[in-house]
């Protein structure tokens, strides 16, 4: 599945949120190409609001290691500035939650039951899953919602591009839960606000994680048709 996508459909299809990369570099000018071409991507007045950080390199090699650091000094995280999912999550919402994290972790081998195992494979997001790059999508303080969901539509059209590219990601809001850390290594002005990290590189196809393709609602659940 590592090879480039020839269509928005086979785009789309291929996509995962792979959990375990290649140690393989990526082309500095590739991604620059895929980040401008996401540039397109619709925005409401055209605020085009987000702001990237993308890291690599030594840059990289040095956030995994303030990462280590931080998750044993601060293993819950500091204070968030948003909530990943509401509190209160309602089924059906929940529901889908929970079968993600049941497959995800069946394939790894991990029970419900061992929550030490759990947290230890977590943890591996803030090594992005040895991807060899990443971004991080920030936003202006003064924006509101609408202006979030543009950062969406950004990001997808970055991970599709990505796919045509060869390339995989995964997205990681998890970072949220380390804005003042992010912040402090990038010298994040005041007024920006962290929105999520995404890891970039190859896929690992032997890793079992990878085997992983997320269930999706029928379309008669989602959709109602009138006058069609």
């Amino acid at each position: 599945m590592t090879n480039t996508a020839t269509t928005v459909s086979e785009s789309l299809d291929s996509r995962r949120s792979v959990r375990a990369f290649q140690d393989r570099p990526v082309d500095g000018a590739l991604l620059r190409t895929v980040l401008e071409k996401a540039s397109r991507a619709p925005s409401g007045g055209n605020l085009q609001p987000w702001h990237l950080y993308v890291i690599g390199g030594e840059r990289m090699a040095a956030l995994k290691a303030v990462m280590r650091q931080r998750l044993a000094q601060a293993p819950g995280g500091e204070d968030r500035e948003y909530d990943v999912y509401p509190p209160n999550l309602i089924a059906p919402y929940r529901d889908r939650r929970f079968q993600v994290g049941e497959d995800m972790y069946g394939l790894l081998g991990i029970p419900r039951k061992d929550k030490a195992a759990r947290l230890r494979w977590f943890a591996n997001n803030f090594q992005f899953f040895g991807a060899p790059v990443a971004l991080f999508c920030y936003v202006h303080r003064s924006m509101g919602p609408p202006q979030w969901s543009d950062l969406g539509m950004y990001l997808q059209s970055v991970m599709l591009l990505l796919r045509e590219a060869g390339l995989d990601s995964c997205p990681q809001e998890c970072w949220s839960r380390y804005p003042q850390t992010l912040g402090t290594f990038f010298q994040a002005p005041d007024e920006w606000m962290l929105f999520t990290g995404m890891a970039i590189g190859y896929r690992d196809e032997s890793a079992d994680v990878n085997r992983l393709r997320t269930q999706r609602a029928r379309l008669d659940d989602i959709a109602e048709f009138h006058g069609l």
